[in-house]
């Protein structure tokens, strides 16, 4: 017993010292105590809020930053490889990267809840990788491979991932808004506690599908998040020139916004938070501006520097990089090392290489077994291209037997089916 007691005393002496030493608020205002960092939040810019009602500051700990370095790192070395094979034209079609935007990806997933809902537009690799699409299905994709997500008849512009809740990636500018509208529908006709994230660029702000779909939304009372990705220069005309009013986070009054830092993580994170209660508490819709910045231009077509110069973009990458956000947060409360970092970005290269890999060596869809599949969203073994002539429909194979479509009649129908 005696011995007992002596061990416990000793053990007691170490776990307060150990606490002690642990506990300590640096310099720069974080607190940290248990490996808890208190992470103050940049200045918000409300319409019809209160200031007072949002969030602060944030929360996190050593796993959660290491998460999310790890996260941010995928995404961004998945856009850089994304440019070798663009060019290397391995690509074809558009292609629109994301790379300096993670912190709006990786922010939104860490505030809301896989139960939700995310529908965007053609800026959507971050999205995708978030919502479970691995970087190899991702690239396969890209390159118009079997083993990418839409066995390489969608590419880049329209990966969707059904069963996360992940409805794209969709090509028409500001068409995804009046189709995340009706998500945040569907939620509340089935009284689900969950809620419909719309994003949309700076360039769709002024599309007016985005105007009357939010106003029934507003009308309706529904549990919808729109968020305005306000990147500055859309396709590639600043906001200034473009939008007699840019403050975009009050252009779908009366419903309340929201205008935030978008390269700063926590700032995305407790926001949707927020947002996600209002929703949940049954106060009808809200707008979240996310002030964010792309490295690369437009699409791969766009260069980038007709509208802007690499000093603007070098400081950007400099004073604003959402990952370089995350870096200094676990370097300076030596949470972990500079070599620990390196290690996971070297990791991370060598992940997203061997789905590169992976994905040049997978096959192309075949025309005579893959053209005609996955067109009817309920396949009842009928299916067919319709014709202006019935008779002269395209039946998949195995029925063109029950109909009369002799041979040398097939390849017009099969080059009119992809003309459609």
């Amino acid at each position: 017993v005696s011995t007992q007691s002596t061990w416990d005393i000793k053990i007691s002496k170490m776990l307060s010292r150990s606490i002690q030493r642990f506990v300590m608020t640096s310099s720069k205002g974080f607190t940290r105590a248990f490996s808890t960092l208190k992470v103050p939040l940049p200045a918000y810019q409300v319409h019809k809020f209160e200031q007072n009602i949002l969030p602060d500051h944030a929360e996190t700990n050593k796993e959660e930053l290491f998460k999310y370095f790890r996260e941010m790192t995928l995404q961004r070395r998945v856009e850089i490889t994304c440019d070798e094979v663009y060019k290397n034209k391995e690509v074809r079609g558009f292609c629109h990267l994301m790379d300096g935007q993670e912190g709006v990806t990786v922010g939104i997933e860490a505030g809301i809840t896989p139960q939700d809902h995310i529908i965007t537009a053609y800026r959507c690799h971050g999205f995708a990788i978030g919502r479970g699409i691995s970087p190899e299905s991702l690239m396969a994709e890209m390159m118009g491979k079997t083993t990418g997500k839409s066995k390489g008849k969608g590419g880049s512009m329209h990966l969707t991932n059904q069963s996360t809740r992940f409805y794209g990636g969709n090509g028409i500018v500001g068409a995804q808004v009046p189709l995340g509208t009706g998500v945040a529908f569907g939620i509340q006709y089935e009284g689900k506690k969950e809620v419909s994230l719309t994003l949309y660029g700076d360039g769709a702000a002024n599309q007016g599908q985005v105007y009357e779909a939010a106003n029934m939304a507003k009308l309706w009372s529904l549990p919808a998040i729109y968020i305005c990705e306000n990147n500055l220069y859309a396709m590639g005309t600043s906001c200034a020139r473009s939008c007699a009013n840019p403050q975009y986070y009050t252009r779908l009054d009366p419903i309340p916004g929201i205008k935030i830092d978008g390269q700063n993580m926590f700032a995305v994170r407790e926001t949707m938070k927020f947002a996600r209660k209002w929703c949940l508490d049954g106060n009808g819709p809200i707008c979240v501006e996310m002030v964010t910045y792309r490295y690369h231009g437009h699409s791969m077509s766009d260069a980038g520097l007709c509208y802007r110069d690499r000093d603007e973009i070098a400081k950007v990458r400099k004073e604003r990089d959402p990952i370089q956000k995350i870096r200094h947060l676990i370097l300076e409360n030596k949470l972990g090392t500079e070599d620990e970092l390196k290690s996971i970005e070297k990791e991370i290269r060598s992940i997203v290489d061997e789905a590169t890999l992976k994905a040049r060596a997978a096959p192309f869809p075949s025309p005579e077994t893959d053209l005609m599949t996955d067109i009817m969203g309920t396949p009842d073994g009928k299916e067919y291209v319709r014709n202006v002539e019935y008779d002269k429909s395209w039946f998949p194979k195995q029925y063109l037997s029950l109909i009369h479509i002799s041979e040398p009649t097939r390849p017009r129908l099969i080059s009119y089916a992809v003309f459609c």
